[in-house]
């Protein structure tokens, strides 16, 4: 088991999906009669991926019944919030969307199937929405975050907004019997994008989310260069 943990695979890496930025990790899972081990998240696969760190400001989990719809939420930029999640246990349908203003994917959705038994993690960047789908009762999200929660900065989009296509009671059917979608308050009440925009808000811009990282990637180019330098 030892050799194998050692061996590199290139399923360990972080694989890019239909929306600009957003990636998918599937970790080599390592199992036998005692159960499984696996490496949830890798720095070095991430950087390869991205060119610049995740920096995790604070780790959160979130236990859903079956039909249980959150989302869609984001933050602005600056300061941003980047996410890895993932799910430990039950069934998940995880929901990215790309709000970024002036993107090559705006509007585009992408759905990612998160569940036991492979472990899968995506990393969500700054500035796109993120929303989920509990197919099971006690599933489980665990979110790493670039940032910490800020009300002041943290908005909502309705998930059922047509302008995203998305099939909330297709989705939630798929839990099977007779199970509804179940949303919070804050959520069910959540405007549309279009709705968004004309309050005076503004979506994410894209030009301002590549900023961000750019100084990522530059701050951890001159940290690499001091430390070579030492």
């Amino acid at each position: 088991m030892l050799d194998g943990m050692t061996q590199r695979d290139d399923r360990a890496t972080f694989r890019p999906t239909g929306i600009e930025g957003v990636h998918v990790f599937e970790p080599i899972i390592h199992g036998d009669d005692r159960g499984s081990f696996h490496e949830w998240f890798k720095a070095d696969a991430f950087i390869d991926a991205t060119g610049f760190p995740f920096l995790p400001e604070q780790a959160n989990m979130s236990v859903s019944a079956a039909g249980v719809v959150r989302g869609l939420h984001f933050a602005d930029v600056p300061p941003g919030q980047a996410k890895l999640v993932t799910c430990p246990a039950g069934h998940i349908i995880d929901i990215v969307v790309d709000i970024r203003r002036g993107s090559p994917t705006f509007g585009r959705v992408e759905y990612v199937e998160l569940e036991p038994s492979t472990r899968r993690v995506v990393h969500l960047p700054v500035g796109v929405a993120h929303g989920f789908v509990s197919l099971a009762d006690g599933s489980v999200l665990t979110y790493l975050t670039s940032s910490g929660y800020d009300p002041e900065v943290e908005h909502a989009i309705s998930i059922r907004d047509p302008e995203f296509g998305i099939d909330v009671d297709a989705l939630v059917a798929r839990a099977g019997g007779d199970v509804a979608p179940i949303l919070s308050d804050r959520d069910a009440a959540a405007p549309t994008m279009a709705e968004f925009g004309a309050s005076g808000s503004a979506l994410p811009d894209h030009d301002d989310c590549r900023q961000f990282e750019n100084q990522l990637r530059d701050g951890w180019a001159i940290a690499n260069e001091e430390v070579g330098a030492e």
